[in-house]
């Protein structure tokens, strides 16, 4: 079923999502928040944006226009909602289809920032995936994979411009290993933490194209309270 809800805390912003399908999740809150954004961030892509979620918070933190590709139709056109109800059609646009296909369709060095918030499992025809599709392809990388999302990254991004990534702390190698396969440097890392006494179990990681070595590890961040609450850095990025 398609419902309208508020954007968080955000002012004034709604998304449209299914109850059926995955709503957006802290990651698409985390990741916004997290990337470098400067006055020379001109354009923006948000890989696999889904609804929306990460092109919207990212519409209240810069003048950046913003493309956001999914390849998935059902949530491709909860984004256009999304984006539509909220009248900013004038900054992001929406592109429906496979970014291993679309991408050589732009030039090369066109954007200064790449956002992704990509399938976290590595797919194999015996992996124990979800019936429902939908969730199979946002959760394994039966569609895009971290190598295919770097290669993307080396032919789009500027020269010293940034792709950011929310993932799971057990495939930072891989992560690592992919960038500096296609010319990008970490730059930039933070582990997200359920509770001080638990392993990390989320990642964020900024890599610069053409950047010089030299990887930054931020304080450890904590989503949840003792009493199950969100952390008061939590809800500030929700805007509460």
């Amino acid at each position: 079923m398609k419902v309208t809800n508020y954007l968080l805390g955000y002012k004034n912003l709604y998304i449209m999502q299914d109850t059926e399908m995955f709503n957006f999740s802290l990651d698409s809150v985390l990741l916004p928040n997290f990337v470098s954004l400067t006055k020379n961030t001109k354009k923006i892509m948000d890989i696999g944006c889904g609804n929306a979620p990460i092109p919207l918070i990212l519409s209240t933190k810069t003048s950046a226009h913003i493309t956001g590709v999914e390849i998935q139709e059902e949530s491709y056109n909860l984004a256009l909602e999304s984006v539509k109800i909220d009248h900013l059609e004038d900054q992001i646009t929406i592109v429906h289809g496979d970014i291993n296909d679309i991408y050589r369709q732009y030039e090369s060095c066109s954007f200064d920032l790449i956002t992704c918030n990509p399938p976290f499992f590595k797919y194999k025809k015996d992996s124990n995936v979800n019936d429902n599709d939908y969730k199979t392809v946002a959760r394994h990388e039966k569609m895009l994979n971290l190598e295919q999302i770097m290669v993307i990254a080396k032919y789009l991004l500027s020269n010293n411009g940034t792709i950011a990534l929310v993932h799971r702390p057990e495939r930072l190698i891989d992560i690592i290993t992919e960038m500096r396969k296609n010319n990008i440097e970490p730059k930039r890392m933070r582990l997200v933490y359920p509770h001080p006494d638990k392993e990390a179990n989320i990642l964020l990681i900024e890599g610069r194209k053409n950047g010089r070595p030299g990887l930054k590890i931020y304080p450890p961040l904590y989503s949840h309270q003792a009493d199950g609450e969100y952390t008061d850095e939590i809800r500030k990025m929700f805007e509460e």
